[in-house]
């Protein structure tokens, strides 16, 4: 989960980018320093002007780190799967800083300079995150937490988040069997306080217990609890503590009671009109981008399928209140996929998709036609992906709470998207779920502008086209 949005855990992310962004801004003056044999008084003018300069490559390449995923709090991935997306993300940053000095000639820093920097800001990122990292890891920075119940429901977190980098920022402590609850957990990770916990848990250092017994009814003592809070410990429930934690809603740890009283699920006039702006003003700059590679796919397409063969798909999607609506792609499959009129997943090297359409869905080129979607209103920049009717009323009958995420438009990209790999079955879309109700639980604006930057991920490293 994004760093801005665990706010238990948001002071280490915000060290972490802040002290990038210091050594970034660091070495652009190191590499100044360098360049001219430390004879800063020879170039008085171009030093005084690093005051803003430097900031700006350091803003820039920490842009480029978060597009490349070294942000997220559980990136799964070895020293070196994280070093060659430190390359990328430099790499960006050097394009993008050349364009920028292109544009805006008084960013200038000079090649001598940026070609030093670039190197020393690379080596001085990895030994600070070496660093960092393995600190993190220790259990000095993580919340204690004590988890009231030891049934089916509290064995989910045990289950569900059990390597190392989904506690992070958390470490349990046991679970205390409660009731006639049958105990599901470990015999080892059982706690018996033998006393209440408002006295138990402040000398044993809890910051937290995650309330989460298969029966609460007349088993979970409220006073107890209560005095737990006015000692400072926070009392969360389970559910809350997964979509916190996880990122995601366990659709097994929620009732209705839960999505009706919960923060979240609120759309104001003034989101909708935000989030408008924001969709013309993505939408109207990526096609400015992109128009160029929109007119070699398309003479791509007509070279690969000859003269006469359609160049867009059109497509029927349910988007925002079960609104049908045609969404357009370019064609990446034979004029003939679907001659039978059956509605079918794409598959793993699917015997359809032409060459031309392998290669734009792997680098996602045949989704930019949905910029004009985008434009008309149908959809949204970020938002749960529109599905085709009948897989929605199939999904609807079978899955609890499908129909939710069509409370908000669909998305050309998001969070199930960044989260979860390209789905084609009833358990994927069940899986994808938990990650679209979780942004339509906290959509917001700032949200959006991290799921979008973070979507350069997946289009580099091609996660989940088929």
């Amino acid at each position: 989960m994004l760093f801005f949005l665990q706010k238990r855990v948001f002071w280490w992310h915000a060290l972490l980018a802040f002290v990038d962004f210091v050594l970034l801004v660091a070495c652009v003056y190191l590499a100044v320093l360098v360049r001219f044999d430390g004879r800063l008084g020879a170039t008085a003018g171009f030093s005084g002007a690093l005051a803003w300069r430097a900031p700006v490559v350091g803003a820039v390449l920490v842009l480029a780190i978060a597009a490349m995923g070294l942000y997220q709090v559980r990136l799964r991935m070895s020293w070196r799967g994280r070093t060659v997306r430190q390359l990328v993300a430099f790499f960006v940053g050097w394009i993008v800083l050349s364009a920028a000095y292109y544009l805006a000639p008084d960013l200038y820093l000079g090649r001598g300079v940026l070609g030093i920097a670039l190197p020393l800001g690379f080596i001085a990122i990895a030994a600070w995150r070496a660093v960092f990292l393995a600190a993190v890891d220790t259990d000095l920075f993580k919340r204690r937490v004590l988890v009231l119940g030891a049934g089916q429901r509290a064995s989910e977190i045990a289950y569900k988040m059990r390597r190392r980098t989904d506690q992070r920022g958390f470490k349990i402590l046991g679970y205390v069997p409660i009731g006639s609850d049958p105990v599901v957990v470990p015999e080892s990770s059982l706690v018996s306080p033998g006393e209440p916990l408002s006295r138990w848990a402040p000398r044993h250092q809890v910051d937290e217990i995650v309330v989460g017994p298969d029966d609460r009814r007349g088993t979970v003592d409220l006073e107890d609890l209560l005095g737990c809070r006015r000692r400072g410990i926070a009392v969360t429930e389970i559910a809350d503590f997964f979509e916190r934690e996880a990122g995601n809603i366990i659709m097994d740890l929620t009732n209705p009671s839960w999505l009706v009283f919960s923060q979240g699920f609120s759309t104001s006039r003034g989101h909708l009109f935000v989030k408008r702006l924001f969709d013309v003003a993505v939408a109207s700059l990526v096609a400015l981008l992109t128009w160029p590679f929109m007119l070699l796919v398309a003479l791509a397409i007509r070279l690969e399928s000859g003269k006469g063969s359609p160049i867009l798909y059109k497509q029927v999607r349910v988007g925002e209140n079960g609104r049908q609506f045609e969404l357009l792609k370019f064609r990446s499959m034979r004029v003939d996929a679907e001659r039978d009129g059956v509605a079918r997943w794409a598959s793993v090297h699917d015997a359809r998709v032409t060459r031309v359409g392998r290669a734009i869905r792997k680098t996602r080129l045949d989704e930019l036609p949905q910029l004009w979607n985008v434009l008309r209103g149908d959809m949204s920049i970020v938002g749960p992906r529109p599905e085709r009717p009948q897989f929605v009323a199939e999904f609807s009958e079978r899955i609890r709470y499908y129909q939710l995420r069509h409370c908000v438009k669909p998305g050309l990209t998001g969070w199930a998207q960044l989260r979860y790999p390209y789905g084609s079955s009833q358990r994927d879309a069940e899986e994808k779920l938990k990650f679209d109700l979780f942004y339509v639980k906290n959509k917001n604006i700032i949200f959006d502008l991290a799921i979008l930057v973070q979507t350069a991920e997946v289009v580099v490293f091609g996660r989940g086209a088929r």
